[in-house]
């Protein structure tokens, strides 16, 4: 369970990848997309970085 937890923040910023990635690939682009993609991958930088410290 440890394993996972240390690994949130990093499956969190994948999904945000994924968010921008499917639309770019079919040509959909939006404002919309780019805001919420971008989010969730900060959202995951900030998450692994808090994650890691308090576990260590």
């Amino acid at each position: 369970m440890n394993e996972l937890l240390k690994n949130l923040g990093v499956i969190v910023l994948l999904i945000g990848v994924i968010i921008l990635a499917v639309p770019a690939i079919n040509g959909g682009l939006s404002n919309t997309i780019l805001l919420t993609g971008l989010g969730v991958i900060i959202l995951g930088y900030i998450g692994h970085i808090v994650i890691n410290k308090r576990l260590e």
